[in-house]
């Protein structure tokens, strides 16, 4: 049973893990941008603020959209467009004359009409147009229009055909007519002459269409590999139409379905392998942070956020890349982690947010030395200062880098785009922000960072003041652990500030009782005439008691870990072994003699343990010399590994020595004879 329960919070963890890195790289993919575009910001006139740009591919160098326009409206004036004959106008409109007046026009001479017959025909022979176009047309005295009359298309000048009402004008020209103009003006003949032009507009606007197509949008090509503009260069009208013919055909390309369903695909397989590669290193050389969701939580969640506040930079185009603090991963991984996971979490973030840009390189080297001079610069985190002054240093050398890197492009100081210098500097001063972010970061994952653990080693904590006022043994002995348990850490490369203030802490509960521990006893020992079992369960209360106090004081998790575990699952052998050796006929509940643990999980509570029973065992030797300290210290380390206490943490026999060696050393310094001092003779 217990077998398939184990079984089967493997799988459910194993699941989880997996989800965490799957939606990770979902999110990332998701929120990364797609249109390189918006990764430049073209100023005509102005210096080229961005890497040296090569064509990375070949495309058609467009013409601007003024030269275009110029072209176009070039060509329009040439257009010619469609008007279609009707060739019924003409005698339906004749016939109606005749039939009004057949018998004639009084005071008009009969050969007179016949002149307004011809020249009728000549007008509807010539061709006659609405007014309102004509006056269109008519305004380019050279326009030429395009008359379909069955299946012959003539071109014809618009001035030699005739409106409506110049048609009109016209009759009244004829010298014969003008005489008798008063009288023709009576008869309306203006009912007779009727449009026979009637503007063809789908065939028209094929012809426009035809004759715009023909327009070349492109005047040239920008072969793969050429060089469009160097760092610094000033952006011209010709480089800045060849960049937006760039940017104009990447577009393009982002549009096909089929080149985006590869470019997601691409951007899935290279975050997905990042991640990926940093999982596994987890897995294989930070074990005990796999194993802790919120160690996963810390670290994925990071990532994915400076990923894609990034990917938001990069798409708006709103502000500037280097203005997010990226440092910040390193800081936070190392403060409540270590230097190496900080390392391959900063990596991984800014190879992920470099694949966000056109022009990664420098993006890649200044990030990646600020990373590490963050990483430098909070080796042993023991003040607030030190924030204050990673991020000095962390603007320094990014400033320092992205110098020398553009010193290296351009060789030329006068070239240099101090807008970006300004960036950096806004990046340092929301580095400053990393102090109280620190604090919500560690209350969300349920972390201590060693400015934690120094405010909690503060001697003037209720407390530890409480305890030094009750339990003044129990106090001094607790200050004396820490100090050797801080030197064995520092030796082996252990977290030494974490495992002082637990062993500050690791004692509490005996303020509860403290007579009944003989470090605070002074003559009277209330165990005489107590049951041994009951001066063992006295002695086991201090455990439990501790973790009780721990909980009312809202200490954080892993100081309650030193508290559980100091004395492991080991037993309280003096009063067991008295048990046993005066009542050998009675059976012994050894659960009543043992603390109720756990072993130490960390090497910090392996170190807590041995310094813990060897300063006890150090106060009954009855001399210290190097022979009895030495005796002393390999006989309680070596128990303690003989009977498991360490099977559950990851120290070696190695650190083990280390340790061994440590505590000899200091014991001998703090219990060494003085020399005795003469005395004056009188």
């Amino acid at each position: 049973m217990n077998k398939q329960i184990v079984e089967n919070t493997y799988w459910r963890n194993l699941l989880i893990k997996v989800s965490l890195v799957a939606a990770t790289v979902s999110l990332i993919v998701w929120a990364m941008p797609r249109d390189s575009s918006t990764n430049f910001k073209i100023e005509k006139g102005k210096p080229w603020r961005y890497s040296d740009f090569t064509a990375p591919f070949d495309f058609p160098i467009y013409k601007s959209e003024e030269l275009v326009q110029k072209e176009r409206d070039s060509l329009l004036k040439e257009f010619e467009p469609y008007y279609n004959f009707d060739k019924q106008v003409e005698p339906a409109q004749m016939k109606q004359f005749r039939q009004d007046y057949a018998n004639g026009i009084p005071g008009v001479p009969a050969q007179d009409m016949e002149i307004i017959i011809a020249r009728l025909h000549q007008f509807y022979s010539q061709g006659i147009m609405n007014s309102s176009e004509y006056n269109e047309l008519r305004a380019d005295t050279t326009k030429i229009i395009r008359i379909v009359n069955g299946k012959n298309a003539t071109s014809i000048a618009i001035s030699k055909i005739y409106s409506t009402v110049g048609a009109y004008e016209q009759l009244f020209l004829d010298p014969r007519l003008a005489e008798y103009k008063a009288l023709l003006m009576k008869c309306s003949l203006n009912d007779y002459i009727m449009a026979n032009l009637t503007y063809d507009k789908s065939r028209s606007d094929a012809a426009q269409e035809d004759l715009l197509a023909s327009i070349p949008l492109a005047n040239g090509v920008a072969q793969r590999g050429q060089k469009i503009i160097d760092r610094g260069d000033i952006v011209d009208e010709r480089t800045y139409n060849i960049l937006e013919s760039f940017f104009r055909e990447n577009e393009r390309r982002q549009k096909d379905d089929t080149k985006l369903s590869y470019i997601i695909l691409g951007e899935i397989i290279y975050v997905g392998i990042l991640i990926i590669c940093f999982t596994i290193y987890l897995t294989l050389f930070r074990k005990d942070y796999f194993e802790k969701p919120r160690s996963l939580m810390m670290i994925y969640s990071l990532i994915l956020l400076f990923s894609v506040a990034a990917s938001l930079m990069v798409s708006h185009n709103v502000l500037h890349i280097y203005i997010i603090p990226f440092a910040m991963v390193p800081i936070f991984v190392r403060v409540f982690m270590d230097s190496r996971t900080a390392f391959m979490a900063h990596t991984v973030m800014v190879l992920i947010c470099a694949a966000m840009l056109q022009h990664p390189l420098e993006f890649i080297a200044v990030e990646e030395v600020a990373g590490l001079v963050a990483i430098f610069s909070l080796r042993e985190l023991s003040s607030r200062s030190q924030l204050f002054w990673t991020a000095v240093l962390v603007t320094t050398a990014s400033a320092l880098t992205h110098l020398a890197l553009t010193w290296i492009r351009s060789g030329d100081i006068i070239k240099i785009d101090f807008n970006e210098f300004n960036y950096l500097f806004i990046n340092g001063l929301v580095l400053f922000c990393s102090y109280p972010l620190l604090y919500i970061i560690e209350k969300a994952f349920n972390f201590t960072s060693n400015i934690t653990l120094i405010e909690l080693s503060d001697m003037n904590k209720e407390l530890l003041r409480r305890m030094s006022e009750v339990a003044p043994g129990t106090f001094q002995h607790s200050i004396q652990v820490g100090n050797l348990a801080a030197e064995i850490a520092n030796k082996i490369g252990g977290k030494s500030q974490l495992v002082r203030t637990g062993a500050l802490y690791h004692d509490i509960g005996k303020m509860q009782n403290p007579i009944y521990f003989t470090e605070n006893q002074a003559g009277m020992n209330p165990h005489e005439g107590m049951a041994y079992v009951d001066s063992a369960q006295m002695l086991i209360s201090h455990v439990t008691e501790g973790l009780k106090l721990a909980e009312k004081y809202n200490l954080p998790q892993v100081i309650r870990e030193f508290i559980a575990t100091h004395h492991g699952l080991g037993k309280t052998k003096y009063f067991y072994i008295k048990q046993k050796n005066e009542f050998p006929d009675e059976p012994v509940d050894d659960l009543q003699f043992t603390y109720p643990g756990p072993n130490p999980s960390t090497k910090e509570q392996a170190i807590l343990m041995m310094a813990d029973a060897v300063e006890a065992a150090s106060r009954s030797l009855p001399d210290y010399t190097e022979q009895s300290i030495r005796e002393l210290v390999n006989r309680i380390v070596d128990s303690q590994t003989e009977e498991g206490y360490f099977r559950d943490c990851p120290i070696t026999f190695r650190d083990l020595q280390y340790a061994k060696t440590v505590l000899i050393e200091k014991l001998k310094t703090i219990y060494h004879t003085r020399i005795s001092y003469p005395e004056l003779k009188k």
